[in-house]
């Protein structure tokens, strides 16, 4: 299925009805006065969060929602029915937004998450509500109030605990694959994760985090080089950020360059994002190149005080200690 982040929808909620003119027509009763009903309720575009939905692919081919109008007031004092609501089914972190004002909707953070986000019209009030002393048999009723109209953007912002981020081909998918039954498409070329992917990660005694795939970054990306930022969004909800780094490569222009140029990016995109903790993690141990120079290069990180951690994703070397690193930098940050 494609994997679609963005989306824009038209809404509308529903008319009120119309209030009703009506008089009571009995036998033996030759002055039974107004008994127009009121007009129903329109019925509201209600945002809903569900975990069963992955990506807004539903709404680029559903991109208009109205939700009918209340029924019309009738005789004997009867108000109209009033309409049922409309729901919008979103996945889970879709942020919804005014597309006019740039006003915050709804931020469906939690599964089953109901927003209302176009309120229905009130229903026009019947004859029989203008009835006074001195205008005993009113002739008119109202309209029902319009219904809201309004062009929404969808964006959806995976919520994960963990974030990986790097250049393309650093080893993010194949560590993904390694610690969760996430299966990301992996191959030795650039770009090969053109979609964000989840996985959970199971810790023991029935602690799981969530850690996120991003596609890889390269230097320009916040002009719109390689993949650009586009993906990034994706990480904004996330408590940690794995900073993968490959020493293998050639040319190679060290560690601290390829940490730093990253970082530009992520400053560049969000100051909040760049403010995250980061743990730094070199990857492909098990190659010959990266063993070769591993040392010097934690040592130019231990010089300015940021802990390194080397792992190989393939045969399992500094996974373990790697995991008890985010489980000891998320447990304060999921106590609070």
């Amino acid at each position: 299925m494609k994997f679609i982040d963005e989306a824009k929808i038209y809404i509308k909620s529903g008319d009120g009805g119309q209030g009703c003119v009506s008089f009571r027509r009995e036998k033996f009763v030759p002055r039974g006065g107004p008994n127009g009903g009121d007009g129903g309720k329109g019925g509201d575009v209600i945002a809903v969060a569900s975990r069963s939905h992955g990506t807004l692919l539903d709404m680029k081919f559903n991109q208009h929602h109205v939700a009918k109008r209340g029924g019309q007031g009738e005789g004997s004092n009867k108000t109209g029915r009033s309409s049922s609501d409309l729901e919008v089914v979103v996945p889970v972190g879709t942020v919804i937004r005014d597309m006019e004002t740039g006003e915050l909707l709804a931020d469906m953070i939690e599964d089953g998450q109901r927003v209302i986000i176009a309120k229905g019209g009130i229903g026009g009030r019947g004859n029989a509500r203008f009835k006074t002393s001195t205008n005993r048999a009113p002739r008119h009723a109202q309209e029902g109030l319009p219904g809201e109209e309004k062009t929404v953007s969808l964006e959806l912002k995976l919520i994960a605990d963990v974030g990986t981020v790097g250049f393309p081909n650093v080893g993010k998918s194949t560590l993904i694959s390694s610690v969760s039954a996430a299966r990301p498409r992996i191959a030795d070329y650039p770009f090969t994760t053109l979609k964000p992917n989840l996985g959970v990660v199971n810790v023991g005694d029935y602690n799981t985090f969530v850690i996120a795939d991003i596609p890889g970054l390269i230097e320009g990306a916040h002009m719109g080089t390689g993949l650009g930022i586009k993906f990034l969004r994706h990480i904004e909800r996330t408590s940690i950020l794995l900073h993968l780094i490959d020493i293998s490569k050639d040319p190679f222009t060290g560690a601290w360059d390829d940490f730093e140029t990253i970082n530009n990016e992520l400053s560049s995109f969000s100051s909040t994002v760049r403010a995250k903790p980061q743990i730094v993690v070199i990857s492909k141990i098990d190659l010959t190149a990266t063993k070769e120079r591993l040392k010097e290069q934690v040592d130019i990180f231990g010089e300015k005080g940021i802990r390194v951690f080397p792992i190989s994703a393939v045969t399992g070397e500094g996974i373990k200690e790697l995991i008890k690193e985010i489980v000891k930098k998320l447990a304060p940050i999921q106590v609070v």
